[in-house]
């Protein structure tokens, strides 16, 4: 399983609809407004690259985003450690 973040621009005012939107797209696993540079950032989850692909190309065509930049997750083994990033016992 491969995950990656999307760092999310939207059109002013619309970060709250577009991460509603977003939770309906299969391979997104959370969507949140956030503040910042970015307005929205959203985890998603597939069997492969081209998986992510697939789900980014679908996020990408979701009116009012502006703009999107992928973050492929590099530790393979996020989901063994606890949140704070350290590994579980």
């Amino acid at each position: 399983m491969m995950q990656a973040f999307i760092l999310v621009q939207t059109e002013v005012g619309r970060s709250s609809l577009v991460s509603r939107t977003l939770h309906d797209i299969e391979g997104v696993e959370s969507a949140e407004a956030v503040l910042g540079p970015y307005d929205v950032v959203v985890r998603i989850s597939g069997e492969n690259d081209g998986a992510l692909a697939d789900i980014v190309g679908r996020i990408q065509r979701v009116d009012a985003i502006t703009r999107t930049l992928t973050c492929p997750i590099a530790d393979a083994h996020a989901d063994a450690r606890s949140p704070h990033g350290t590994p579980s016992r």
